[in-house]
């Protein structure tokens, strides 16, 4: 069924476009301030001895994990809700004063979120970040999954995406750990590959062409590397007291790859 909220005046290709930037504008973010907190107050994760490595690592992904589960539980009830409806009524109405409205936003809360969870005033305030960067995540993301399962005609393409996007991270974290290699060179590769990423995208705005299915999956590749970079990240640059911030990085990456997973299963190419 057609939402509402679908008009023929809406052009979801550019909307989609527009998105995209975002996405990308926000890991460029991630990446520029990694390396502005990363060693704050102390010894990287790596350095640490061995139980106090172990109880970060584990702290760390224990939040993730929790991290995730709250996505999930926010989005669904946004659209059980009916709030995610009226959030997306109200981007779509606003076309693409709209969409930039809500990329602003976007930005400007994950720029706090980022800040508070690397803050050494007390670990509240870390949580904190942490959880608003977690609803803003499912705010944004609010669009997309109505596009995809109408696309799609199949609400199960987000277990899909879902599952391929856990399965990638899983064996991107299980490469860092098991070889302990320093991927942090691969920071200035991400920036060149995400401003020529952005400079397609506008272009494709500006000219009309489409990016199409294979652009997806080479963001899917750029997520990829993404998450190899700052898993390295979470053991040689993050110190054993830094666990939210590293948390909120790894959710951060799950969420763009996602994104794009998300996209190729929905394409309708």
């Amino acid at each position: 069924m057609r939402p509402l909220f679908f008009t023929q005046n809406n052009d979801l290709s550019y909307n989609l476009f527009v998105r995209f930037v975002g996405r990308i504008s926000l890991k460029f973010h991630l990446i520029n301030t990694m390396n502005e907190f990363a060693t704050s107050f102390g010894q990287s994760a790596a350095e640490a001895l061995p139980e106090k490595r172990a109880q970060f690592i584990r702290k760390t992904y224990m939040l993730l994990a929790a991290a995730i589960l709250a996505f999930i539980g926010v989005e669904a009830a946004l659209f059980v809700s009916g709030a995610a409806t009226a959030i997306a009524t109200m981007i779509f109405s606003g076309g693409a004063m709209g969409w930039l409205l809500v990329l602003g936003l976007f930005m400007g809360v994950s720029f706090l979120a980022n800040r508070w969870a690397v803050s050494e005033t007390s670990k509240m305030t870390q949580f904190l970040g942490l959880g608003i960067f977690i609803v803003a995540e499912a705010v944004i993301f609010v669009p997309l999954i109505f596009i995809s399962t109408y696309y799609a005609g199949d609400a199960s393409v987000l277990m899909k995406a879902g599952i391929v996007t856990l399965g990638l991270f899983l064996g991107i974290t299980a490469t860092v750990f098991l070889t302990r290699s320093d991927f942090s060179f691969l920071g200035p590769i991400l920036a060149i590959g995400g401003f020529m990423a952005l400079g397609f995208i506008v272009a494709s705005a500006l000219f009309g062409f489409t990016l199409g299915t294979v652009f997806a999956f080479v963001m899917v590749a750029f997520a990829g590397t993404a998450i190899l970079y700052e898993t390295s990240n979470v053991l040689h640059r993050f110190n054993t007291e830094q666990h939210v911030a590293a948390s909120l990085t790894l959710f951060a990456s799950i969420a763009l790859l996602f994104w794009y997973v998300l996209t190729i299963f929905s394409s309708r190419d």
